[in-house]
Order: structure tokens, then C-alpha cells, then sequence
């Protein structure tokens, strides 16, 4: 997936590449001995896929349970907008790349490239592509979340698959709640010691009686520092990384 990613930034960035290099013919090309129909499915699924890319980065991979720690912790320290909304999903998305990059790599050799040689279909493509998001998305979802979406998905009369594989149907939403939750949990054990200095800072400002001097403003500059000695970015991003399983 890195590497497909790196030759279409390639491509773009050089005008001399996409010239000379083409992607596949029996993905955008129509074929000469082939079905048409085929072909038309195959194109629009390329275009569906690549415009919910967005979406299914959201749902299936780490990419919640970064944003939801980087941003508490933003807020935590009492900064609106440093580092801003651009840094802080630029890094959530390159470290959700980080972590993905084992279950990418077994999703574009056992799924894309047999389909791109013309080895199997788009259905057990599709299959193949999905299985080690599932086996990733069963490894980090809580079996609460996940027994709630099944009872939920009985009381409404579906037939719901619960043994490996499990249902995408419920596994995907049962994920994203697990993700969110730890999320928030991790996100409270990093804006804890901010409050404690919130609370130290407001308590001294409060004895000296200077009533109409944020103590927010005073205690900003020390949470700065306090982040920067014990090397917050490497324990934070350390600590996320580690926390999937």
C-alpha cells in the first residue's frame, strides 16, 4: 500500500514519469478479450472505493483512537490552536500509516496484486483485501462493544454471523466504539497532570489574592515545560503505538 502511495506521488510530482509509466492496462484500459461489463464494474468500483477513502480510514483502521489523544491533549494544556488542526491530523494519519503498514501489506499482497495479475476476481479480492482489516479490527475490539452490537443486530431480526469471521456488520461499529473509548481513556491519563498544575497554579494565585489574573496564564508556560522535560511526544505516541494489539 506505502509503495503504491510513493509511485503516485511520483507520478504527480514528475511529469516525465506519467508519461512514461502507466498504470496497469487491465485496470483503467478496456479490454481487448475481455468482458466490458467486467471492465465498467471493476473501473466503478476503483472510483467508490478511492471516494469513501476517507471514511474507511476513520472505520477500520488506528486513526480514531490518535486524533482523539492528540486533540485531549491540546485541550489539556490550554492551547486552541497549537499545534494546529493540520499538524495534529498529519501526524495522526502518518503514525495510523506506522501501525497499519503490517495489515496494508498483507492486504495489497494477497488481494491487489492477484487481482492486478488477473490471478482471481473482484469478489475474492474483495475478500482477500478485507481479512486482515478484520482479523486488526477483532484483535482491538472489546467483546462488550461487540456482544452489544450483536444483541442489537438479533433484537432487529438479522441473522447475525458471530464466529470467525464475524460479521462486518458489527464488527466495524463495535471497533469504532472500542477505539473511541480508549481514546478517551488514554486522552485522561495525559490531561491529568495538567489539571493537577491547573489546581497548584490557582491555589498560589488565589493565597496571594490576585483575583483578576487568570491562573490559566500563569500556569500555561509551566505545562509547556513540563511537557517538554519528560518528553511528552516520545511517551505519548510511544504509548499509543504500543496499545494495539
Amino acid at each position: 500500500m506505502i509503495r503504491f502511495i510513493i509511485f503516485l506521488a511520483a507520478m504527480m510530482a514528475v511529469p516525465e514519469l506519467a508519461v512514461a509509466q502507466q498504470l496497469p492496462t487491465d485496470l483503467l484500459n478496456v479490454p481487448v478479450d475481455g468482458s466490458v461489463a467486467a471492465w465498467i464494474i471493476r473501473t466503478f468500483g476503483l472510483l467508490t472505493i478511492l471516494s469513501v477513502a476517507p471514511g474507511i480510514l476513520i472505520m477500520v483502521t488506528s486513526f480514531p483512537r490518535f486524533i482523539i489523544a492528540f486533540s485531549i491533549l491540546r485541550s489539556g494544556m490550554g492551547l486552541s490552536s497549537t499545534p494546529s488542526n493540520m499538524i495534529l491530523l498529519s501526524l495522526s494519519l502518518f503514525m495510523t500509516f506506522y501501525v497499519m503498514s503490517p495489515t496494508f501489506d498483507q492486504a495489497w499482497q494477497n488481494g491487489v496484486q492477484p487481482l492486478l495479475a488477473n490471478q482471481i476476481n473482484e469478489t475474492e479480492a474483495v475478500q482477500r483485501i478485507g481479512e486482515p482489516f478484520r482479523t486488526f479490527m477483532a484483535a482491538n475490539t472489546r467483546d462488550k462493544d461487540l456482544a452489544l452490537f450483536v444483541d442489537l443486530a438479533r433484537e432487529r431480526g438479522q441473522n447475525i454471523q458471530t464466529s470467525d469471521p464475524i460479521d462486518y456488520r458489527v464488527l466495524i461499529p463495535a471497533f469504532m466504539i472500542s477505539e473511541i473509548r480508549r481514546g478517551f481513556e488514554i486522552g485522561f491519563l495525559v490531561v491529568l497532570p495538567f489539571l493537577v498544575i491547573d489546581l497548584i497554579v490557582a491555589t498560589i494565585t488565589m493565597a496571594m489574592g490576585m483575583m483578576m489574573l487568570p491562573p490559566t496564564s500563569i500556569s500555561l508556560p509551566f505545562k509547556i515545560l513540563f511537557f517538554v522535560l519528560i518528553d511528552g511526544w516520545n511517551l505519548l505516541v510511544g504509548s499509543l503505538v504500543r496499545s494495539f494489539s
